[in-house]
Order: structure tokens, then sequence, then C-alpha cells
């Protein structure tokens, strides 16, 4: 090959690079807004929502110390039966593998 070619195939590869990376950029901070609520339909504030959501959660929060998982069960299904977050379920059961729940195990709610 010749020299010319290789270092324009090099540009051509720093080039491309730098396109991906900026085409994440925005991808994530396109994800990121809408997360944030920049469309904040029926004027509401972002305190008033997060007050909302946490009011949402709040009733349905479990009494139980474990939870005895059943076939089919995810960690995330167990969270919304249970009231807990899956950090929580994750920090209070820090040995189980949330890819590979086993029915009959028990986890710890408190």
């Amino acid at each position: 090959m010749k020299r010319t070619s290789k270092y324009l195939t090099r540009l051509l590869a720093v080039v491309a690079l730098a396109a991906a990376v900026v085409a994440v950029i925005v991808i994530f901070s396109s994800f990121k807004n809408e997360s944030n609520g920049s469309n904040n339909g029926g004027g509401k504030g972002k305190s008033h929502q997060a007050k909302e959501h946490k009011e949402a959660k709040a009733p349905h929060r479990t009494t139980a110390k474990t939870y005895t998982i059943q076939s089919g069960d995810t960690l995330t299904a167990i969270a919304h039966k249970t009231g807990l977050t899956v950090a929580e379920l994750q920090a209070l059961n820090p040995e189980i593998d949330p890819q590979i729940l086993i029915a009959g195990e028990v986890l710890k709610l408190r």
C-alpha cells in the first residue's frame, strides 16, 4: 500500500471514532433530558411530580420480613409486590444473583 493511502485510512478511522462518540453523547443527553422531566405536561414542577411519585409507592410496602421466590419471579416483580426497590432488595440480599433466581429461595425484606 502507498503511504498516502495508509495515512488517509487512519485519518478516516479517527474521524469515524469521533463521530461515534458525538452520536453517543447526543443520544445520552436526549434520554437524560426526557428523564429529568423537560416535558412538564400540565405545568407541574419537579417537586410536585416527585411528591406524587413517592405517594404512589408508599401505600403498598409490605410488613413481611421475608419473601419466598416463586417460579417465574424476577427481582423487579418482587420489588413491585413488596413495595421495595430493586436496589434495596439487592442491598439486603447481596448473595442473590438477580439473573438467576431459584424458586424456594428466601429473600430478606428488612
